[in-house]
């Protein structure tokens, strides 16, 4: 049995192997622990990764503690969803959204 797609944790370390770089378009989940609505998506992210397995690599960006990251995202508001794809910014969606939404915003762009 495949193992399950995870969920990378991304910081202003590897930010720029595993999302700029990354061959493979890439969902960013920007949130932080005291988000309630940051915390209703992040089932969302592993259902993505499932999902998409192979078309979407996902990741989350804890924005408090990687303020390089999160300011060359422009991030205003959590949760923001941000789509990269050969690097650059295709898409963006902030505040929570249902696995409906969620699905239509991922299916659009890939």
């Amino acid at each position: 049995m495949a193992e399950a797609p995870t969920v990378v944790a991304l910081n202003d370390v590897n930010f720029q192997a595993e999302v700029l770089a990354a061959v493979t378009p890439v969902l960013v989940d920007v949130w932080a622990p005291w988000c309630g609505p940051c915390r209703l998506m992040a089932p969302l992210m592993d259902w993505a990764a499932g999902e998409y397995a192979g078309k979407l690599a996902v990741g989350k960006l804890e924005a408090d503690p990687n303020p390089v990251s999160r300011d060359a995202c422009s991030i205003q508001g959590l949760p923001t969803l941000l789509l990269f794809k050969g690097g650059v910014e295709i898409a963006r969606h902030e505040g929570a959204m249902a696995k409906p939404q969620l699905q239509a915003f991922l299916d659009a762009h890939l």
